[in-house]
């Protein structure tokens, strides 16, 4: 039987990590064939599903990657777990064509149109600095973002299909935690549960009035032929991933805009440019390129007024009374939180930061990645509520926040009562992982594979 016990792990990773990452190990296999030795193999074919491969470098890269994202407390995948997490995606994808199991191009290019916007934001949208970091076009690294999605997307759909209305309960996350022998218990290090409260300063009448005039400006001199949409946006645009671009965004499903610029584009005919419209990342000034069906492609310069001193200090004196109210008892954090944090991934869970993986509330402390969040916590008292700091968010500017910290846990062995939404994950892990045991078994029989004697002893195909 086929050994999946790392698959669905594994299978999250591939589909979570980073484009950044992924395209910082492709720039190492590149300057790795820039300087071969002398007769060495670079690559090689390791297996073949149907018209789809695997390569040596790929097992590799995903191992690399599957080691470096280890669930903090449990143990690492092997090559071979690695190998046949990759055989079953390429299964998948020849299944899906046998089976009928479509991803539409536009789904695809939605997708990808936003994984490259992150990578171009990363680099300041400065079309040289691709090139010279990766060797590579912005057209070439979007048709590799574009192949790589199809495929992750085909095997997400046909997994989702194949584990379909599968779920645990209690008493199955009791079993598969004493099924766990007593001295293989996982060893969770120490932990901590933080909260947030974001605000962002609201920017006074006068900024915004002046950079509305200055888009108004803009919008004239297209309208008199002195300049064109892409060279202002190369030029102006505060949006790096898409200035680059000539500030073409690509195509976005209803829904996946802010709702004042998703308005106004559909609002216009094609190639009309709206004047300034603001959202919450400032003011845009947008034209709409091309609608196919419920998608809608634009482009758009943005422009974002900064707030004064006194915006900012009144937003800190907005947070400073709100902390007062929650130290006095008068309204719980995370009742807070839902009600005034503009902070959407974490005011939902009441303010507090989360695992992707589990869903815990419980995090490592270098799980909170932000250097200022380490070192700040680090500082604190279990308890305590900070004054009001500011922090730079990336797309939005300047913000306010107060961090609460509520809990500390030790260092400890797995168990039910502290652990218990970890081994949930992990029980759903298995249960999946058995599933897709069966169908590997059944499936496998449906379509040609070709394994390279390198790997026979994964036993990949074994009964």
């Amino acid at each position: 039987m086929i050994n999946a016990k790392y698959f669905f792990a594994i299978f999250c990773l591939f589909l979570m990590t980073n484009v950044a990452i992924a395209q910082e190990e492709e720039k190492k296999e590149e300057e790795k064939k820039e300087t071969p030795k002398t007769g060495q193999v670079l690559d090689r074919i390791v297996a073949k599903v149907n018209n789809s491969i695997i390569l040596e470098s790929e097992v590799q890269k995903t191992y690399m990657e599957a080691i470096a994202n280890s669930q903090q407390g449990f143990e690492a995948p092997t090559r071979c777990d690695i190998f046949e997490s990759l055989l079953i995606n390429k299964l998948m994808v020849a299944k899906a064509e046998i089976d009928s199991v479509i991803v539409s191009d536009a789904e695809v290019m939605i997708q990808a149109d936003q994984r490259f916007s992150m990578v171009m934001q990363q680099l300041g949208g400065d079309e040289s600095t691709l090139v010279e970091v990766y060797g590579k076009t912005s057209e070439q690294l979007k048709a590799e973002i574009t192949d790589a999605l199809r495929e992750q997307m085909i095997v997400q759909r046909m997994q989702g299909k194949i584990t379909e209305g599968l779920g645990v309960s209690p008493a199955e996350v009791k079993r598969f935690f004493n099924s766990i022998h007593k001295d293989s218990l996982p060893f969770f290090s120490a932990e901590v549960t933080v909260g947030q409260i974001v605000r962002k300063p609201e920017v006074n009448e006068a900024n915004k009035n002046e950079v509305a005039a200055f888009l108004k400006g803009l919008k004239d001199q297209i309208g008199k032929g002195t300049s064109d949409f892409a060279t202002l946006a190369k030029q102006y645009s505060q949006d790096p991933a898409s200035a680059v671009q000539g500030g073409e965004l690509g195509f976005f499903r209803r829904g996946e805009l802010a709702p004042e610029y998703e308005a106004t584009a559909l609002g216009l005919k094609q190639g009309e440019i709206s004047d300034p419209v603001e959202t919450m990342f400032g003011f845009h000034m947008i034209q709409l390129l091309e609608r196919r069906g419920n998608t809608f492609n634009t482009r758009h310069i943005l422009i974002k007024p900064e707030p004064s001193e006194e915006d900012i200090l009144k937003a800190e004196r907005y947070l400073d009374s709100l902390r007062t109210v929650i130290m006095d008892g008068k309204i719980d954090f995370a009742k807070a939180a839902k009600e005034y944090s503009e902070d959407r991934n974490t005011s939902d869970n009441g303010g507090f930061f989360s695992d992707p993986g589990s869903g815990s509330n419980k995090l490592t402390l270098r799980t909170l990645e932000d250097p200022v969040l380490y070192f700040t916590i680090d500082s604190m008292k279990i308890g305590s509520i900070t004054k009001p700091m500011r922090f730079e968010d990336p797309r939005e500017g300047t913000k306010i926040r107060i961090l609460y910290y509520q809990n500390r846990y030790p260092a400890h062995r797995a168990n039910m009562n502290d652990d218990y939404e970890k081994l949930k994950a992990a029980t759903m892990r298995k249960k999946e992982d058995d599933i897709l045991s069966t169908w590997f078994m059944t499936a496998k029989e449906d379509v040609y594979i070709d394994i390279d004697p390198a790997y026979d002893k994964c036993e990949v195909l074994k009964d």
